[in-house]
């Protein structure tokens, strides 16, 4: 009797190690074949992988922040403000640049993401510049060299309509040991852009609404209004379905896309932040090759005189502005 139960609790032993064996290759798979964009649906069946690191990155871009996750977050997410965490900081004098290779070791590292991490990062889901807010944190995590990161489609507001669960409180992240592996394919640096404004070899992709582009508004942070020469408007507020607060269906996001030249391609706007969500469609959605994001954009470009600029401004625009009628 006696060595029969030990038989049996061999035997038990075993298939929870299987078990166990099965689960994390499982994970792994996961990982492996990480989407760029995850429902609410996989969200859920995977929330409780091993690998799994839900970041919430709500701020007061899109009205939420530290306030909006403790009153109500998917379960286990941790909070990162993209706003005020450090995301993108200022250097050189030049406000929302991609920060340091050890600040973002250090600000990754903090949030419980190493390596091996899946993280699907959760928006608000309610507005085209809160995706861009998901987007540019995707990016600087690709820049980083991690293997495997997802948007969650539509948000924490996805989340909640499908009847989903939430949980309230603050929720403190165990920090890992983060090591930055820079992958450069995907970021273009202002040298990059001047060779690309004088000699071609690129597109570039103005990501702004028309009115930026054409020099009637300005961001505050940027020196002069206008483009950078022989760049293309492509809005990324095209790329958004407002009314469900996603992106467009692929063969439409497929179809505006078309309209852009062939070839290597390297988006901006005025921060590097609307600029995310057309990298991100054209590059991770549609697969398009040799497609960078330029992260100091207007701002940076303009921060230096000498660089050359497009604008169909005029002094009529110029006195409105002066008497408080425009921008």
């Amino acid at each position: 009797m006696v060595s029969s139960l030990v038989r049996l609790s061999r035997i038990f032993r075993h298939l929870g190690a299987v078990a166990l064996l099965v689960s994390a290759i499982a994970g792994q798979a996961a990982a492996a074949n990480a989407e760029p964009l995850v429902s609410a649906a996989w969200l859920k069946a995977h929330l409780n992988d091993a690998n799994v690191v839900v970041l919430d990155i709500r701020s007061a871009i899109d009205g939420g922040g530290a306030e909006a996750f403790a009153k109500a977050h998917i379960p286990g997410a941790v909070h990162s403000d993209y706003d005020k965490a450090g995301w993108r900081v200022t250097r050189g004098n030049v406000p929302f640049m991609l920060p340091t290779v050890p600040e973002l070791e250090k600000l990754i590292g903090e949030t419980g993401i190493d390596e091996d991490s899946h993280v699907v990062i959760v928006p608000a889901g309610v507005h085209a510049t809160d995706f861009g807010s998901a987007a540019r944190t995707y990016w600087t995590l690709k820049v980083v060299g991690l293997k495997n990161v997802s948007i969650l489609d539509g948000g924490i507001a996805a989340w909640q309509a499908a009847g989903n669960a939430t949980e309230s409180g603050a929720a403190k992240p165990s920090p890992k040991i983060f090591t930055a592996s820079l992958d450069k394919r995907a970021l273009a640096e202002a040298p990059e852009v001047e060779k690309i404004e004088q000699s071609g070899g690129a597109t570039l992709i103005d990501a702004r609404p028309a009115s930026f582009f054409s020099g009637k508004e300005k961001a505050p942070a940027s020196k002069a209004y206008g483009h950078i020469p022989g760049a293309i408007s492509l809005d990324s507020a095209t790329f958004y379905d407002s009314k469900t607060n996603r992106l467009k269906p692929q063969a439409e996001l497929a179809a505006i896309a078309a309209t852009l030249p062939p070839g290597p391609a390297v988006s901006y706007c005025n921060t590097g932040h609307w600029a995310a969500t057309d990298w991100f469609v054209l590059s991770e959605v549609l697969d398009r090759k040799n497609v960078k994001l330029y992260a100091g954009s207007m701002v940076e470009w303009t921060s230096n005189a000498s660089r050359p600029i497009d604008s169909a401004r005029t002094k009529w625009d110029d006195l409105k502005k002066t008497l408080g009628m425009g921008s």
